[in-house]
C-alpha cells in the first residue's frame, strides 16, 4: 500500500480564539495533526505607552505602566519608579522599602492565582478557576485597602509609597496569608497528580536550558527549563536581600515544569510577605520630594523580577518635567519569541497547552 501523502496546511489560531487570552494571532502551518511552524503575530492591541510617556510628566506616567501587565500593576509601578528615583538621587525611607516588597509579591500572588486558574480551565478544568479567584478576590480586597485601587494602582511613587500600610490592611494580610498554603495544596490536589492533566503537560512544550538562554526568556519560563536565575537574588532590589525565600526550577522545561515553579512560586511569595510584615519598620512612607519633578539629565535602565519575568524600563532624562525617552523591556513580548520553538512537533491540541504555559498578558506584549 502507498504511503498516504499529506501537505502542509496554513491556519489562523485567533485573534478571536479564548485561550490566546487576548487579541494575539498564532499562524499554525500544520501537517495532519503536527505543527511544523508558529507565527506569532502581535501589535493588535498596541496603545503607545513609551511614546505617551514623552508627553507626559514623571508622575503622570505611572497609571500608564498599569495597563502594561494589568494583573501584576504594582510590579509596573515598581520597575518605572526605580528607573527614575536613579535618576533623582532619592533615598527611599525604610519602611516603604518593606511596603513596596508587600504590596509587589502580593501583586504576584494575584498574577499567579489569575493564570493558574485560566490554564487549568484552557485544559477543560474548571473547578481551579473558582478557587483560584476566591483567592485572587482576598487579595484585592486587601489591595484596595491599601491604596484604594483593585486592578490599576497607581500607588508606588518617587521616594516611596502614595499612602501608608494601616492596621486594617496588615490584618487582612496576615487573615489572607493564615489560610493561604492549604488553598494552594487544594489546587494540587486537583491537579499536579491528576492523569489527565499530566497527561496534557509532560513531555509537551519542551524548551531546553541551551534554548532558553539563546531566545532570552525570564521568569517561571526561564526557571522551569532548569535555570536558576531570579534578580531579586542575582541583581537584588529594595530589601530583597534581607528576605529568606527559594528559587525554585524544573529539570526538562516541559508545560508542567513551568506549572509547578509557579505553584512553588506563590508558596515562597506568601513566604516573603510574612517575613516582610514582621520586619515592617515605623517611620515614614514616603520621602519629601519637590511638587514638579524635574531630574538631572542622564539616563538609567532598572529591572525587577515580575511575575512574568524581567521587567526593564530605559528612562533618558533631557533635565525638564516629561521624560525624553521611555523604553520597556516586555518579559511576556520576550518569552513569546521562544514559542515556535516549544510548539514545533506539537499537537495541533496541545498548542492551548504550550501558549498558556506561557503566561503572556497582552497589554505588556504590545504595550
Amino acid at each position: 500500500m502507498p504511503e498516504l501523502k499529506t501537505d502542509s496546511l496554513f491556519i489562523n489560531m485567533g485573534p478571536q480564539h479564548p485561550s490566546t487570552h487576548g487579541v494575539l494571532r498564532l499562524g499554525l502551518t500544520i501537517e495532519g495533526e503536527r505543527v511544523v511552524n508558529v507565527f506569532p503575530d502581535v501589535g493588535f492591541l498596541h496603545r503607545g505607552i513609551e511614546k505617551l510617556a514623552e508627553s507626559r510628566t514623571y508622575i503622570q506616567t505611572i497609571p500608564l505602566t498599569d495597563r502594561l501587565d494589568y494583573v501584576a500593576g504594582m510590579s509596573n509601578n515598581l520597575a518605572y519608579v526605580l528607573a527614575v528615583e536613579q535618576l533623582l538621587d532619592v533615598e527611599v525611607p525604610r519602611r516603604a522599602e518593606f511596603i513596596r516588597v508587600i504590596a509587589v509579591e502580593m501583586s504576584r500572588l494575584a498574577s499567579h492565582l489569575v493564570w493558574l486558574g485560566s490554564f487549568a480551565n484552557d485544559l477543560g478544568a474548571m473547578t481551579p478557576l473558582l478557587y483560584c479567584f476566591r483567592e485572587r478576590e482576598d487579595i484585592l480586597d486587601a489591595l484596595e485597602i491599601l491604596c484604594g485601587a483593585r486592578m490599576t494602582f497607581n500607588y508606588i511613587r518617587f521616594g516611596g509609597v502614595a499612602r501608608d500600610a494601616t492596621p486594617a490592611f496588615v490584618e487582612k494580610t496576615r487573615k489572607f496569608l493564615s489560610t493561604f498554603d492549604k488553598r494552594v495544596d487544594e489546587y494540587e490536589e486537583l491537579l499536579t497528580e491528576n492523569a489527565i492533566f499530566v497527561n496534557r503537560t509532560k513531555g509537551v512544550g519542551l524548551l531546553t536550558r541551551e534554548e532558553a538562554i539563546s531566545y532570552a526568556v525570564s521568569g517561571p519560563v526561564l526557571r522551569g527549563s532548569g535555570v536558576k536565575w531570579d534578580l531579586r537574588r542575582d541583581a537584588p532590589y529594595s530589601v530583597y536581600p534581607e528576605m529568606d525565600f527559594v528559587i525554585p526550577t524544573g529539570e526538562t522545561g516541559d508545560v508542567f515544569d513551568r506549572y509547578a515553579v509557579r505553584v512553588m512560586e506563590m508558596r515562597q511569595a506568601a513566604r516573603i510577605i510574612r517575613q516582610a510584615l514582621d520586619g515592617l519598620p515605623e517611620g515614614d512612607f514616603t520621602a519629601k520630594m519637590p511638587r514638579v519633578l524635574k531630574p538631572r539629565k542622564g539616563e538609567a535602565y532598572s529591572r525587577i523580577e515580575a511575575p512574568k519575568g524581567e521587567l526593564g524600563f530605559y528612562v533618558m532624562s533631557d533635565g525638564t518635567a516629561s521624560p525624553y525617552r521611555v523604553k520597556i523591556r516586555a518579559p511576556s513580548f520576550i518569552n513569546l519569541a521562544a514559542l515556535p520553538a516549544m510548539s514545533k512537533g506539537a499537537l495541533v491540541a496541545d498548542m492551548v497547552a504550550v501558549l498558556g504555559s506561557m503566561d503572556i498578558v497582552l497589554g505588556e506584549v504590545d504595550r
